[in-house]
């Protein structure tokens, strides 16, 4: 078993019943993107980016998101020195290397831009200076479907520099008696299963592996034309081409490659498979599509759009 099926498995133990959660986490991971996670409050989303921070050589800092935030609250600012007469620069919380930022919806659009801007250009720019951040940088931001009431919608725009959009929701009864059982012991401090190390350089390594896995021209050619099909629905079906106003970026379609080698590489695979793209399809497109009003008047949901395109769209 390698190191990272040991950190799935670790992960799995700690977040119970979210097992693609955990996987879409690895996935990120793998593939350097950032991931955004939708669903109630309670699921463990901040327990799952914890526990990966205890399996890998990084740093973890959550970021309750809040009406008041400040861009730098995140980024850090100059402090003045008497003692020197001169400012210091004094770094934020993004300079860790794994950020939940929590409820990402709840700050106002310049905090929101001053974190997307260091998730795209991996460094922060204070006054007149920029700082880079460092070469491992996660992002993990979550929002609460639940209550919208006073909340600054992400725009479509800053969506889209996220790699992923997982939708979490309730266990089942059985695994919430594993979840009571599993805080119980916690609580009794009782032996925990200990989480595997990997260094920083096996998370390196594992990306440029991902990136040399044989992938066909034809699948090459499919993760286009799924992605032209969001732009074009019409030449595939009248009715999704009137349920969807915009269709996704070229930024979608590396997304969509990179996300399927990372699920290959994850399931011991040299090659990529169509089953890998479907797989990720859902999680890469459903933050990326802009949906029409009639769609939303007709109570027309992004996945049920994104399973007819998986549906119409040949494999050639």
């Amino acid at each position: 078993m390698n190191a990272f099926a040991q950190l799935k498995n670790y992960l799995d133990s700690q977040v119970l019943g979210q097992s693609a959660l955990t996987e879409g986490i690895l996935i990120a991971l793998l593939a350097n993107g950032h991931l955004l996670v939708e669903g109630p409050p309670g699921l463990a989303k901040t327990r799952a980016v914890n526990a990966l921070a205890q399996g890998v050589e990084a740093s973890f800092h959550r970021i309750q998101f809040t009406p008041d935030l400040l861009p730098a609250d995140l980024t850090g600012t100059d402090i003045y020195r008497p003692e020197t007469g001169q400012f210091e620069f004094q770094s934020g919380p993004l300079f860790h290397h794994l950020i939940l930022a929590d409820e990402i919806n709840r700050a106002p659009a310049k905090v929101q831009s001053a974190l997307l801007e260091a998730m795209a250009e991996k460094q922060i720019t204070v006054g007149r200076h920029s700082y880079k951040l460092p070469e491992l940088f996660l992002v993990m931001a979550t929002q609460n479907p639940l209550e919208q009431e006073g909340t600054y919608p992400l725009p479509e725009a800053q969506l889209d520099r996220f790699l992923l959009h997982l939708n979490v929701s309730y266990p089942s009864a059985e695994t919430e008696l594993q979840i009571l059982r599993l805080t119980r012991g916690e609580a009794l401090q009782q032996q925990a299963v200990q989480p595997p190390q990997l260094s920083q350089q096996d998370i390196f390594a594992a990306r440029k592996a991902i990136l040399q896995l044989h992938l066909a021209e034809g699948l090459e050619r499919y993760i286009v034309q799924l992605i032209m099909a969001t732009r074009q629905a019409a030449k595939y079906s009248t009715s999704l081409g009137r349920y969807i106003a915009y269709g996704a970026s070229p930024r979608a379609t590396i997304a969509l490659e990179r996300c399927a080698r990372a699920k290959a590489w994850l399931d011991n695979r040299d090659f990529v498979t169509p089953d890998d793209i479907r797989a990720v399809f859902h999680n890469v497109l459903r933050h990326r599509l802009l949906l029409s009003y009639e769609a939303e008047a007709e109570g027309i949901k992004v996945d049920k759009v994104l399973d007819q395109l998986l549906q119409l769209v040949p494999l050639t």
